[in-house]
């Protein structure tokens, strides 16, 4: 099967399992603002809270914007336990503290990771942490996943695996996480 054709596969299940009849997560398309497309590697904790501050201030929040999406490049690494930890230099308080600032403005927390070992931008991915990541995410507070497929072999069948494991982690949690796939 060719990729674009997987891909398309692996769009059409993830928009049903965020719109799926039995979820009462993203009724409608989540709106928000992702990290990637302007801050890449420069992300960090002091440029989250300002924009979760613009988004208040400038109108977006109250036009239906409530999502801040932490995109790749924000992992520390894994601590002895395994877990994730954020890059401390960026994210000096941690993501537990940006969640709640950002859950005081009204709005909710995005993260970025990925099905593979290594996530595009070449930091720790959940591939066989997903229960562990699942559980750091819910605890943190993030109401969002956006969940990548880099560097991750191009089958379907596994797509469809590494997906519904995360998917099963997160629900297992028993936080409400809006989870989408993404596949390059």
């Amino acid at each position: 099967m060719n990729k674009k054709l997987i891909i398309f596969f692996c769009i059409l299940t993830s928009m049903m399992s965020v719109f799926g009849q039995n979820d009462t997560l993203a009724l409608t398309p989540p709106m928000g603002w992702n990290s990637w497309n302007f801050f890449e590697k420069e992300v960090s904790e002091k440029l989250l809270i300002e924009v979760a501050d613009a988004m208040v201030k400038n109108g977006m929040k109250e036009a239906g914007y409530e999502y801040i999406i932490i995109d790749d490049y924000w992992v520390g690494g894994r601590d002895t336990h395994n877990n994730l930890f954020p890059d401390p230099k960026r994210f000096p308080n941690g993501m537990k503290y940006l969640a709640d600032y950002i859950h005081s403005k009204g709005l909710k927390l995005g993260i970025y990771s990925d099905a593979a070992e290594l996530t595009c931008g070449g930091v720790t991915g959940s591939y066989n942490f997903e229960e562990i990541d699942a559980t750091t995410f819910a605890s943190w507070g993030v109401d969002y996943l956006k969940y990548d497929y880099c560097n991750a072999p191009d089958d379907m069948e596994t797509a469809f695996v590494r997906y519904k494991k995360m998917g099963d982690a997160l629900k297992k949690t028993g936080r409400p996480i809006v989870k989408v796939r993404t596949f390059f």
